[in-house]
């Protein structure tokens, strides 16, 4: 009977294992394509999609070239915008978010419990039911610049970002913050000293959680920018158009390519703090 269900247990565990290596080819299929494709020549992109990139299709790095080069708009203007713009935004977030959770935590007041739901709320409203009122909003207040639209992206990633951080304070002894009260230290410096150094583990969390969003985000910065003067690398790219509309796909492939390997790699680089941030934000109180 023991041998039997071990058995079973055994083959169940096998069938998840290639079901989950199925849904794991599909979802490397797409960067997969773009890798091939970065490397073929314009023509052979739509022929042949998934094809190695050999032989007369090989392209070289003539498609890089191309995209950086392409048009009177500087790519490197666009990269520089990007990180002012996901740097900024990110470090918004994780401080007032951070603060505002340690406020919601510890006060438990009813303002503070219905600031904290509108919070969560926020995390499921769709952006598209806000962006034609934000976009206009944005512009009378003066937040449409790469120094001024993290104020933006603060109100978008504040929902998840507070949902996170308030799930850890909880799980930070009380005694330690009073102890800090007791020798003298004030409110901002308790934080600072005391609390901050302590959210470490969900601050890793939703910094790289914010800076895949934010870097890889196009439709805010198009609607809220000028992009006449202002471009960030996903708009760059959309606009790799040349004469009748025609779009270079190789070129934009090659673009499309240099935009997601800093993600990717500074992903693998920080997974583990994911997992670890998420579970500690997942204790309750």
């Amino acid at each position: 009977m023991g041998a039997h269900t071990l058995s079973a247990e055994k083959r169940r565990k096998n069938i998840l294992s290639v079901v989950l290596a199925i849904i794991s080819v599909i979802y490397v299929l797409p960067v997969l394509a773009v890798v091939l494709n970065s490397f073929k020549l314009n023509t052979f992109v739509k022929t042949h999609t998934f094809s190695l990139p050999t032989g007369e299709m090989w392209a070289g790095f003539s498609n890089f070239i191309t995209g950086m080069t392409f048009g009177s708009y500087p790519f490197w203007k666009s990269v520089c915008y990007s990180v002012v713009i996901t740097v900024l935004s990110t470090g918004l977030i994780l401080l007032c978010t951070s603060m505002a959770a340690w406020y919601i935590a510890r006060v438990d007041s009813k303002i503070c419990r219905i600031i904290y739901y509108l919070c969560v709320f926020s995390m499921v409203v769709p952006f598209q039911m806000v962006m034609y009122t934000l976009s206009k909003t944005a512009d009378s207040l003066h937040l449409n610049t790469p120094w001024t639209i993290p104020v933006v992206y603060l109100g978008f990633g504040a929902g998840l970002a507070i949902f996170m951080f308030v799930g850890f304070v909880k799980s930070i002894p009380l005694e330690i913050e009073e102890a800090a009260s007791i020798d003298g230290c004030s409110p901002v410096r308790t934080y600072f000293s005391v609390v901050m150094p302590m959210l470490k583990p969900t601050m890793i969390s939703v910094g790289i959680l914010e800076i895949m969003w934010v870097w890889n985000d196009y439709l805010l910065p198009y609607l809220v920018l000028d992009i006449n003067e202002y471009r960030t690398i996903p708009i760059h790219i959309q606009y790799l158009k040349g004469s009748y509309g025609t779009v270079d796909l190789g070129a934009t492939m090659a673009l499309i390519l240099l935009s997601i390997i800093p993600v990717i790699i500074f992903y693998l680089t920080c997974q583990k703090h994911i997992i670890k941030g998420v579970a500690a934000g997942a204790v309750k109180g």
